[in-house]
C-alpha cells in the first residue's frame, strides 16, 4: 500500500522539480544562443561583401510595393511618424524553449492583451445584465444587448472581426496563393489615402496612426490588385450584416405589427394628433445636439431616441451615423425601460389633480373592415407621401394585416412568436457587440445619454401639453394623461397613463384610451425617421 505522503514534503518535492525545469530552460537558452551566433557568422560576412551592388531607379515599383504592404497590414510605423516596410521571416528553432513557451502562452490569454477600456466596458455589461435579469428592465432585448457588450469586450474574442484579405500585383501570385486552399481571386479597386508620404487604406487606420486623411493635403488614389479572402470574419460580423444592411429593425417592425391592435387609434382618431405631439423630443434633442457640435445625420440618429423605438432608433443609426449604433441603442432601450420612471414626474408636473382624475367615455367597436382597411391605406398614403419610411411603416402594416385578416393566422403566429424572437437574439446581440470600449467610451457617448434623457421627457412633455389643450377644446372629455403615451414604448407607456389616473381615481381606466396615441406613436416615430433619412441620408 502507498504512504501518505506528507503536504509539506510534497511542496519541497515539487520545488525541486521546477528549479530542475527552469535551470535546463536557462542551459537550453545558452546553448541555442551559442548556436545562432555560429550559424550567424557566415551570412553577416555575405552581406557585407553585396553592399557594392548597383542602385536601382525602381520607384514606381517601390510604391507598389508599398501599397501591397498598406493593404496587406504589413506597414510599420516608427513613432507614428516614419514608414517602414519590411519583409519578415518565420526564423524555426530545432529546440523546445521551456521559458519562451510558457512567456508564449501567457502572452495569447485575453488578460495579457486585454486593456482598461474592455475591462470598463465588461462591468458596464454586467450591470446591464443586473438590470435585466434581477430588475426586469427590458429584458428581452437588454439581456442580448448586455451579453454581445460582453462578448465583443473580451480580449482576443474576435467575434467582430471584419474577414481579412491578401493582395496581390499579379494574377499569377494570387492563383499560386489561392490554389492550396481552393480560394476564390477577385480583382479590386482599392482605395488608398496618402497622407505626407504616408500610405492608408482607410480613414480610421490614418487617425489611428495619428494622421488625418481630411485635411486637403490628403491624395485620394486606386489601385488595381487581386484579392484573395485570407480569413474569415468573427460570428457577430456577419449577424451584424441584418444591422447594416436595414433587415433586423423592419422584420422587428413586422412583429410588433402582428402584436398591435390598432381599434383604440381607430375608434378615436385624433389620439395621432397626441402621437405625433410625442414626438417633439426627437426634434429637441436634434437641435440640442447640433449645439452640442454633432452633424446633422448624428443629430438625427440621437433625436430618435426621443421616439421611444429601439429598432427605429437602429434604423436610422445604421443609416446616417453607425459609428454612434452602440451608445444610441444602449440608450434607446435604457430610456425605454426606464418609462415609468421618467414620465410619471412630468406627468403630475404639466397636470392638474382634477385633469387627472377626467374619466373619458368608452370608446366605440370597431368593424372588421376597418381593420383590414386601416393598414393597406396607411402603407399606401406613408410610402407615397414619405417613401423613406416605407420599409418600417410597410412592415408594421404588413404584420397587422396579418393579425386582423383573418386567413393568415400561423403566419401571424410565426411574426408575434418564432420570428419575432430569432431576429430580437440577433439584433440584441450585434447591436451590443458594436460597444467596443475604444469607441463606446468618449465624451460623446455621455453627450448622447444625456440628450437621450431629453429626447424622452421633451415627447413627453409634447403629448401631455397638447392633451391639456384638447381637453379644454372638448370642455373636459380628454384626459390630459393619454398624451405621455404618444412615445412608441407599447405597451408600457399606456400602462404608465392608466397607472397615473388610477392614483387619483381607481375607478378610472385608461388603458385602452392611451392605446390610441400609443400606437400611432409608432407610426409617427417610423415617419420622423423617413424624414430625416430623407433630408440627411
Amino acid at each position: 500500500m502507498l504512504k501518505k505522503v506528507k503536504p509539506a514534503r510534497a511542496l519541497v518535492c515539487m520545488l525541486v522539480l521546477f528549479s530542475l525545469l527552469i535551470a535546463w530552460a536557462f542551459a537550453e537558452d545558452a546553448i541555442g544562443a551559442n548556436t545562432m551566433q555560429d550559424a550567424a557568422a557566415a551570412p553577416a560576412s555575405e552581406e557585407v561583401e553585396n553592399t557594392d551592388a548597383p542602385d536601382v531607379d525602381e520607384a514606381p515599383q517601390d510604391m507598389l510595393e508599398r501599397d501591397l504592404a498598406a493593404a496587406n497590414g504589413e506597414t510599420d510605423f516608427a513613432g507614428g511618424t516614419k514608414r517602414v516596410i519590411e519583409v519578415q521571416e518565420a526564423e524555426e528553432t530545432s529546440s523546445i524553449n521551456f521559458l519562451n513557451g510558457m512567456v508564449a502562452i501567457w502572452e495569447s490569454t485575453g488578460i495579457a492583451n486585454g486593456e482598461w477600456r474592455q475591462y470598463v466596458m465588461i462591468a458596464v455589461a454586467c450591470v446591464l445584465l443586473y438590470l435585466a435579469i434581477v430588475r426586469g428592465f427590458e429584458p428581452l432585448l437588454l439581456l442580448p444587448i448586455a451579453f454581445g457588450m460582453l462578448l465583443a469586450n473580451l480580449p482576443l474574442g474576435g467575434l467582430m472581426d471584419e474577414p481579412s484579405f491578401k493582395y496581390f500585383a499579379t494574377l499569377q501570385e494570387a492563383q499560386s496563393y489561392a490554389a492550396p486552399y481552393g480560394k476564390d481571386v477577385t480583382l479590386v479597386s482599392k482605395m488608398f489615402w496618402d497622407v505626407g508620404g504616408q500610405v492608408f487604406t482607410t480613414e480610421a487606420e490614418a487617425l489611428a496612426a495619428g494622421f488625418d486623411a481630411a485635411l486637403p493635403t490628403c491624395t485620394r488614389y486606386f489601385r488595381d490588385l487581386y484579392q484573395v479572402a485570407d480569413a474569415n470574419g468573427g460570428l457577430f460580423y456577419y449577424l451584424y450584416q441584418g444591422v447594416k444592411l436595414g433587415i433586423y429593425p423592419p422584420l422587428i417592425f413586422m412583429g410588433v405589427g402582428a402584436m398591435t391592435d390598432f381599434a383604440p387609434l381607430i375608434a378615436n382618431p385624433k389620439s395621432l394628433l397626441l402621437g405625433a405631439a410625442a414626438q417633439l423630443g426627437i426634434y429637441i434633442a436634434f437641435i440640442l445636439a447640433r449645439l452640442f457640435g454633432f452633424t446633422s445625420a448624428e443629430g438625427a440618429a440621437i433625436g430618435i431616441i426621443g421616439g421611444a423605438d429601439g429598432p427605429t432608433a437602429i434604423f436610422v443609426t445604421t443609416k446616417l451615423a453607425p459609428h454612434l449604433l452602440g451608445a444610441i441603442a444602449v440608450a434607446a432601450y435604457s430610456y425605454m425601460a426606464l418609462v415609468p420612471v421618467i414620465q410619471p414626474p412630468i406627468m403630475r408636473l404639466l397636470t392638474t389633480k382634477k385633469e387627472r382624475a377626467i374619466v373619458m367615455k368608452q370608446l366605440r367597436p370597431v368593424s372588421k373592415r376597418e381593420l383590414v382597411i386601416f393598414p393597406i391605406a396607411v402603407t399606401i398614403v406613408v410610402s407615397l407621401l414619405l417613401p423613406s419610411a416605407a420599409p418600417l411603416v410597410g412592415m408594421l402594416m404588413f404584420g397587422n394585416l396579418l393579425r386582423v385578416s383573418g386567413v393568415t393566422e400561423r403566419l401571424s403566429k410565426t411574426a408575434q412568436n418564432e420570428l419575432m424572437n430569432i431576429v430580437t437574439i440577433f439584433l440584441g446581440l450585434t447591436v451590443g457587440a458594436t460597444t467596443r470600449g475604444s469607441t463606446f467610451l468618449t465624451w460623446n457617448t455621455i453627450k448622447i445619454l444625456l440628450l437621450g434623457v431629453i429626447a424622452f421627457m421633451g415627447g413627453t412633455a409634447g403629448g401631455v401639453l397638447l392633451g391639456k389643450l384638447m381637453c379644454k377644446l372638448t370642455g373636459g372629455k380628454i384626459n390630459p394623461l393619454i398624451g405621455s403615451a404618444g412615445v412608441s414604448a407599447v405597451p408600457m407607456a399606456a400602462r404608465v397613463s392608466q397607472k397615473e389616473a388610477q392614483r387619483e381615481n381607481p375607478g378610472n381606466f385608461l388603458l385602452m384610451h392611451a392605446m390610441g396615441p400609443n400606437v400611432a406613436g409608432v407610426i409617427g416615430s417610423a415617419v420622423a425617421a423617413g424624414v430625416f433619412i430623407a433630408l440627411f441620408g
